[in-house]
């Protein structure tokens, strides 16, 4: 199990140095994604909206058609905010090792690698509240929050989870 995990975050790593989104990853957020939506997907760090796109791309090919859930994976990091990749390791690192700490030094006032940790922690719910705020269905706003939780067997959201774990 470790060794699979270590392969796992390994391969993000590697992917999030070399992210790009091209014209046809812009149509796709455009097909599910109002204006506004698209500007909170457009703000995350390039690495988060690879990563979001190859989650749809998941779902997408598995013949998912869900509108809220699309719109979701497009949107379930988008609470993450612009997180530098050095402070992505730390928050994976320090979640693996102790999360004791992690919850010690995250901070929702504190400088900004501090904050940055913050915001991963609760990303969850900062991005259904974002969500929400830029008109998002109610489906999809429920998706974004309850992304993380674990154990969860609502279908769609194990589709979600499922997804995101595969990239």
């Amino acid at each position: 199990m470790f060794l699979a995990r270590a392969r796992y975050r390994s391969r993000q790593f590697f992917d999030a140095l070399r992210a790009a989104v091209g014209e046809v990853d812009r149509a796709r957020v455009a097909r599910y994604l109002s204006p506004e939506q698209q500007g909170l997907f457009h703000a995350m760090a390039l690495r988060d909206q690879r990563h979001a796109l190859d989650v749809l791309y998941v779902l997408e090919r598995q013949g998912r058609d869900d509108e809220a859930l699309l719109a979701a994976a497009l949107l379930h990091d988008v609470g993450k905010g612009a997180i530098r990749l050095w402070e992505r390791v730390a928050f994976v690192l320090l979640k693996a090792a102790s999360p004791r700490l992690l919850e010690r030094v995250a901070s929702e006032g504190g400088a900004g690698w501090r904050r940055a940790l913050w915001r991963s922690l609760h990303h969850a719910e900062l991005g259904a509240a974002l969500a929400e705020g830029s008109g998002a269905p109610a489906e999809t706003v429920r998706l974004i929050r309850m992304h993380e939780e674990q154990g969860a067997a609502d279908p769609l959201l194990v589709l979600l989870r499922k997804a995101d774990e595969a990239v």
